[in-house]
């Protein structure tokens, strides 16, 4: 018996230390040191191609970014499970999606499910649905080590991409850590799997910092993949990082695929006018034509761009050189002319004037953008980022097609996404991924960020921050359906909703993850022949009893007023010291402290609610100067907000039924900052910037303005949610948009 014992347990220990060497450490035995080393995958100087057994045939790319988030889930949560993929994996193919982007590791939940869908379409005789997978770069590392070269930074993007190969060929075990997945990875998708994008969006300022650092840096030289004599030390460090995950790969599973390198507008490889180029800060480059392909890499390199409509801005001022005040930057022969010194290729060499106008005659600076990047590049471009968001709030303009970061319908981002598609395939480029699959609720933007609990994001769905709609599958509140739409349908709204009723006049309210839902009756309003108000108090420090702006008085202070002026004259108002774009941007927008001379806190002043889009910013050469800019978005729209109804308007805010409108208000537009735990924000002016208050009631009022006694409110509990947050999927009409389009 004790030899027994003994003898399992060597076995066990045996066993232990053969899968810690296998699937945690790496460790492995060629037994096939002659095989030749094989790839599906290939490309030319346009192209990219696929062997599917009978030849190389061109493969466009058609692909869906896919994000880690749920709601109430943090990226880093990893909780989206096998069965979740394996039906957003279904959706991607009926759009006509052919791959899938990720841009991490993921949990082995992912290549599971993954494995088992494309097994069963391969059994079914049908495509696959194919992979395009990231080598992530994380922020806290990208901005914590300006120096590429560090080993904290080299050394793990080389080590995470190895891990990275293991796993897609079904041979790790690791565990959970800062931007990695976890589980045994023991399912082989590699044949799936047709390249790998390494890298980020890459901080111009690492970019610029690690070139400063080494000016004299010797070219990497490979057995992949090198670097030219024109190589920067940060492409240098691009090529030995390829060219290790190559040799990795080469060496261990006698396979390769496509590489391609991360890169976006802000370190693109052109050079532009000086005046460009100094307003906008554009301090480095990133040209993989510095990296070289040696004949041992069979399967070739593709370009990766993050190209959105809307930046990168600067083309809008190069097409409207006037704009600038300076001297025109076209000259005689219709190219960019006075570019400014420095490494790079000048953009004028690979811009016309007619490069800016689409086929009708239109302008149309992504196509332009879209162009110099084909031009420029010896190999196939894919532009594995492209999108507009939904959102009900907006951070940057396309000042030439309209597409806009944010507060567009889903009607007009399936546009949007189309034309973008279009421009992509006119530009001749080897297809593209839209950004991105899903919705996600844990996003941040740069507007909107100081004005919300960004520790708290991923347990609402606030529609003011564009960057949490960029999904073509949207999470709406409910289980099933939401507590109302804003359509016009009174049947949804009960006795229990309702705050007060006259007999002439009546207040109800609802709420849920995203809005706060209100329904408004007022005898003889007749679909918005007479205006209406509806004071609202939040915050129990500010208010006012009199709103100077239409003449009404209130029985208690209040911070909001809406006002129904019909159709195309609806807005939410904020009184004066509780707009929290004075509080945070008043420096920008009129060049003064806000806190030197803040409004009283009773101040019967109430303004539109604005959000920024462009700070100022004070050209360094010449006297010209970019004035901030912002836009009202306390404007209400009219419309029918149900997603059943033919004429559905994602962005509709409210909508006449009668006697009745029916409104619904994103809950960041009234100042709450975490409506799970219903916390608002406190006074900016007792806290020099926006800091929490806890309630848990609001109080409203329902007039006509006609009389002159104060309107009396009426209180509202509300409670929050917490974590417990309950949402059901659906897919946006721009995800029918792009499956007429592909289909």
């Amino acid at each position: 018996m004790k030899k027994f014992i003994i003898a399992l347990s060597a076995l066990i220990l045996l066993y232990l230390a053969y899968d810690t060497a296998r699937y945690r450490l790496g460790w492995y035995i060629d037994l096939k040191p002659d095989e030749p080393v094989t790839a599906f995958m290939t490309t030319d100087t346009q192209s990219i191609y696929i062997d599917r057994g009978s030849g190389p045939e061109p493969f466009i790319v058609k692909g869906v970014n896919l994000g880690v988030g749920l709601p109430d889930e943090w990226a880093t949560d990893y909780a989206i499970d096998r069965e979740t993929y394996l039906r957003w994996f279904g959706q991607m193919q009926e759009m006509g999606a052919n791959t899938v982007r990720v841009y991490i590791t993921l949990h082995d939940d992912f290549y599971n499910a993954f494995y088992e869908y494309n097994t069963a379409r391969e059994e079914a005789n049908e495509e696959p649905l194919w992979l395009i997978h990231g080598v992530w770069v994380n922020d806290y590392v990208q901005n914590s080590h300006r120096d590429a070269y560090d080993k904290d930074f080299l050394d793990a993007f080389i080590e995470d991409g190895r891990t990275l190969v293991d796993v897609l060929h079904g041979n790790k075990k690791i565990s959970l850590g800062r931007g990695t997945g976890s589980g045994f990875y023991n399912k082989d998708v590699s044949r799936w799997v047709i390249g790998y994008i390494l890298g980020v969006e890459w901080e111009d300022v690492t970019v610029a910092y690690t070139d400063h650092k080494y000016p004299d840096m010797a070219p990497y030289q490979g057995a992949y993949l090198s670097a030219t004599e024109d190589a920067s030390a940060f492409e240098s460090m691009l090529a030995q990082v390829g060219d290790q995950i190559i040799e990795y790969e080469s060496r261990r599973y006698k396979s390769q695929r496509l590489v391609a390198f991360s890169n976006w507008p802000t370190t693109d490889p052109f050079l532009y006018p000086e005046d460009i180029t100094t307003f906008f800060m554009k301090c480095a480059q990133v040209d993989v034509e510095h990296i070289r392909a040696e004949d041992a890499f069979l399967a070739g390199q593709f370009v990766s761009y993050h190209v959105y409509p809307y930046y990168p801005d600067y083309l809008n001022y190069i097409l409207n050189p006037t704009v600038m005040d300076r001297t025109p930057i076209w000259d005689g022969k219709a190219v960019i002319s006075r570019v400014g010194t420095g490494p790079g290729t000048p953009i004028g060499s690979v811009l016309r004037r007619s490069d800016f106008y689409d086929e009708t005659g239109a302008a149309n600076t992504y196509l332009a953008y879209l162009r110099a990047l084909r031009r420029h590049h010896t190999m196939p471009v894919v532009i594995s980022e492209f999108g507009v968001s939904t959102g009900r709030g907006m951070a940057q303009i396309d000042r030439n097609t309209g597409r806009n970061q944010g507060h567009m319908s889903e009607q007009e981002q399936g546009q949007a996404l189309v034309d973008c598609w279009r421009d992509i395939t006119a530009a001749n480029c080897a297809g593209g991924c839209v950004f991105t699959w899903q919705d996600e609720w844990f996003k941040r933007t740069w507007n909107t960020m100081h004005a919300v609990n960004l520790q708290r994001t991923p347990y609402w769905s606030d529609y003011q921050t564009n960057e949490q709609y960029f999904g073509l599958l949207s999470f709406d509140p409910g289980e099933e359906e939401s507590v109302c739409y804003v359509d016009g349908d009174l049947s949804e709204w009960t006795e229990e909703d309702k705050l007060f009723d006259t007999g002439t006049r009546a207040l109800s309210i609802k709420y849920d993850e995203k809005f706060i839902y209100l329904l408004a009756y007022e005898k003889g309003f007749a679909n918005g022949q007479k205006m209406l108000y509806i004071p609202i108090d939040t915050t129990p420090k500010t208010g006012s009893t009199y709103c100077e702006n239409f003449g009404l008085r209130f029985e208690d202070p209040v911070d909001f007023v809406l006002a129904i002026d019909g159709r195309d004259n609806s807005r939410l108002l904020v009184q004066e010291r509780y707009e929290v774009l004075r509080a945070m941007f008043y420096h920008e927008t009129h060049d003064a402290d806000a806190y030197l001379d803040p409004p009283d806190a009773d101040t019967p002043l109430f303004k539109p609610i604005d959000l920024m889009l462009q700070t100022a910013t004070p050209l360094l050469t010449g006297n010209w100067q970019a004035s901030s800019e912002t836009y009202e978005t306390g404007d209400l729209a009219y419309g029918n907000a149900n997603p059943a109804a033919p004429d559905y308007d994602s962005l509709a805010d409210f909508i006449f039924a009668g006697d009745y409108v029916e409104l619904k208000l994103p809950w960041q537009l009234l100042n709450f900052a975490d409506p799970s735990r219903m916390t608002i924000h406190d006074d900016y002016y007792e806290n020099y910037g926006v800091d929490y208050i806890t309630i848990d009631t609001m109080y409203l009022g329902l007039t006509d303005g006609a009389a002159q006694e104060r309107t009396p409110l009426y209180p509202a509990a509300l409670k929050g949610w917490g974590n417990r947050v309950a949402y059901h999927e659906r897919l946006k009409a721009s995800y029918d948009a792009m499956r007429r389009l592909w289909r």
